[in-house]
């Protein structure tokens, strides 16, 4: 069975320990460094080459959003996954369009933590579901790239769908902004969803912000 490998980037000794203790309990990972500054997360990422990464963002030197530029640039198929105490709307956006795979609070449980490593193992991602809202206020004042774009091979029909889903909209409401049938929208999202290679909305909107479907 080969194992994920895994770097847990804090700054703080005890959260690294217990991190730690809760992924020796699952076989499939094998936790093969720590970093306590962004430096050195960066220098340990390119000497152990993890598969995922745990990053938090207060870091003593460099910042996380930085480490997590300068990783996902270094090594764009690393899943980078935020595990912070911080849910302010500019620090999740700011981290999703840097390259992160997932972002969670530190309060979160240890099986979600399994689950989303796990997830992102998978090349999926995942939002703590605690702040979806937050993302989707801050994605209601994007403005569509133009369709002319056909990013991902999106219809320019697929395109107006993809933004209204962005805004926060329900199937219905879609349906009735774009005169078209319920049907037909969740027919459009289907679509949607297989060309962006993802299974749900949050994750679309995701995608949609970092291959800047839609913009900032």
């Amino acid at each position: 069975m080969k194992q994920t490998t895994i770097m847990i980037v804090d700054d703080h000794a005890l959260v690294r320990e217990g991190i730690t203790k809760i992924l020796s309990l699952e076989q499939r990972f094998q936790v093969v460094a720590e970093a306590s500054t962004g430096r050195q997360a960066i220098e340990l990422c390119r000497s152990r080459r993890p598969d995922i990464v745990l990053l938090d963002i207060n870091l003593p030197d460099i910042n996380g959003i930085e480490v997590c530029k300068t990783i996902k640039s270094d090594f764009p198929s690393t899943g980078i996954i935020a595990l912070t105490i911080h849910d302010q709307d500019e620090y999740i956006i700011e981290m999703i369009r840097n390259g992160i795979s997932a972002y969670l609070l530190k309060d979160v449980s240890p099986d979600q933590l399994i689950n989303t490593i796990l997830q992102v193992a998978e090349g999926k991602s995942f939002i703590s579901p605690s702040l979806t809202a937050k993302i989707f206020s801050q994605i209601n004042k994007l403005s569509t790239r133009p369709v002319e774009s056909r990013p991902r091979g999106l219809t320019e029909r697929e395109i107006e769908v993809l933004g209204l889903v962005a805004k926060g909209n329900s199937n219905k409401s879609i349906a009735r902004k774009l005169f078209i049938s319920e049907k037909t929208v969740k027919n459009h999202l289907t679509n949607i969803f297989q060309k962006l290679e993802v299974s749900d909305r949050t994750q679309a909107a995701l995608l949609a912000i970092k291959e800047k479907i839609v913009e900032i």
